[in-house]
């Protein structure tokens, strides 16, 4: 969650955006309790009574590795007029996403691998806990050649980009233990169905037949030689 500015407004409307979408989550678990702030913004718009005294507790049994799922950043800024429409997240009328510019996947995600860098580094720092990425990929528009083979150049470059983040984060310390391309195949992708391709190999969904695709074969020897 990257503020759009320096603008107080904006850092604190990116700091509760992580608090909603990312703290809420690590903290019970990894620090025995919610963050303060992120309780004194829900307060006033949900009824929290559900959280109960000892629940802490519970929640913060150890876990021996923090699985990681990214794909892009987001960035913030506040909105000063709230927003009309339903939002996921209670106050997220008051917090704008921001479009961000650069290349894109078909799920007009931006790419961008120095996030990944960014969040594995700061979850080290923050939270010192051991960590897998257990998602990270990009669906593109893959089709077959007459050769029947599947070349996909942006998705290996995609792959190599953010395996180099990973690189970089554990060279500054974060405890990576593994790294996990979503996804093996191509599949049904919640609201987008089977409109999207993540998958290293191709699906052809009449036939229902599997093709390893160039990022496949790539993905394959950048494993077999340990290293990119």
């Amino acid at each position: 969650m990257r503020p759009a500015s320096d603008a107080p407004a904006d850092l604190a409307a990116a700091r509760i955006a992580d608090g909603m979408q990312n703290r809420i989550f690590l903290d019970p678990i990894l620090r025995g309790s919610y963050p303060e702030d992120v309780l004194d913004h829900l307060e006033p718009l949900v009824d929290l009574s559900h959280v109960l005294p000892g629940d802490d507790r519970v929640i913060a049994e150890p876990i021996d590795v923090l699985g990681v799922n990214y794909y892009r950043p987001a960035r913030i800024a506040a909105q000063t007029e709230p927003l009309a429409e339903w939002t996921a997240w209670p106050g997220d009328e008051h917090i704008e996403h921001l479009p961000q510019h650069g290349e894109q996947t078909t799920m007009g995600w931006v790419v961008d691998p120095g996030g990944l860098e960014e969040l594995l580094v700061r979850l080290h720092t923050d939270y010192g806990m051991p960590m897998l990425v257990t998602e990270n990929g990009a669906s593109f528009d893959d089709a077959p050649d007459p050769d029947g083979a599947v070349r996909d150049p942006r998705r290996v470059a995609y792959i190599d980009a953010h395996l180099r983040a990973v690189r970089r984060a554990m060279e500054a310390g974060a405890g990576v233990r593994g790294y996990f391309v979503w996804s093996l195949l191509d599949n049904f992708e919640w609201a987008e169905g089977y409109a999207k391709r993540f998958g290293i190999v191709y699906v052809d969904y009449e036939t229902l037949t599997r093709t390893m695709k160039e990022s496949a074969h790539w993905y394959t020897a950048t494993i077999a030689r340990n290293g990119l």
